[in-house]
This record gives C-alpha cells, structure tokens and sequence, in this order.
C-alpha cells in the first residue's frame, strides 16, 4: 500500500518493524526508561543476600542484560540507518536547490572510499587556502571546480 503525497507522488507507510522500532525508541530513550532500569538493578542488587549472591543470582542479571543489549543493538541500528538516510537526502536536497554547488557530491556516500579520500583531501586544500586568504585580510569565499580522479 502506498500513499499519496501533495505533489502526487507515493510513499509506502513504515513496515510493522519500523514502526515498532521508532516506539521502541520513544519509550527506551524516555528518562523513566531509565529510571526503571536502575529500579531493575536496585532491586537485583537488594535481592542479593536473599538468595545468598548464589551463581544462579549472578546469572539472572547476565543473562537479561545479554538479551536486553542484543535487542538494543537492533533497534539501534535500525534508527541510525534511517537517520543517516534521511539525512544524506536532506544534504542531497540542499546540494541539489544550491546554484553553482557541484552536484557530483550527490550520492557521494556511494563514492569508493579513495575518491572520497581524493575529494576530502581537495577541499582540505581549500580550507587551508581559504585560512590563508583570511590571515592576509582577503576574502575567503571563493567557488573553484572540483575534479575527481
């Protein structure tokens, strides 16, 4: 199913995952998310010399903070992924509505890491000349080409 934006154009809705995952991350992020884990722990702790700090005690806090990690680890990845996309469009958007921005820096997440190294190491360059211009009381806003490879 897909749904219908103002300019005509669709989108899909977020997958059952996806939607979980934004929850999840709404109340796990939430401070009394945090408070109850302490709580969790506290109470742990407390129960300690009731069960005489046997390996079974020990065991039950390392196996639910495996399982909890494991979990988390997921989730996550799963907010950082959508994140970064949603962000590298944004930038993409930005580059691509700025007149005279060089538009090969769209998609450049796809680049090989050498031709982004060679980019970076281009505008570095750039940096330094445009601190250069500022130390000798020239303007620093300049627009050369960028060439790759």
């Amino acid at each position: 199913m897909r749904i219908l934006t103002q300019d005509g154009s669709t989108v899909r809705p977020a997958s059952f995952f996806d939607q979980f995952a934004k929850q999840a991350e709404c109340s796990l992020g939430h401070p009394m998310a945090f408070v109850i884990a302490v709580g969790a722990i506290v109470l742990w702790a407390v129960s300690g010399p009731f069960f005489h700090y046997s390996d079974t005690w020990q065991l039950v806090i390392n196996t639910a903070t495996t399982i909890v990690t494991f979990l988390m680890v997921f989730l996550i990845q799963n907010s950082q992924n959508r994140d970064s996309a949603a962000i590298q469009l944004k930038l993409n958007e930005l580059i691509r509505t700025r007149e005279g921005a060089h538009n090969m820096l769209l998609n450049l997440e796809e680049l090989s890491l050498s031709d982004i190294q060679e980019l970076k190491a281009h505008y570095e360059k750039l940096a330094s000349c445009a601190r250069n211009s500022i130390k000798q009381g020239k303007a620093d806003t300049d627009t050369p080409e960028v060439h790759l490879g």
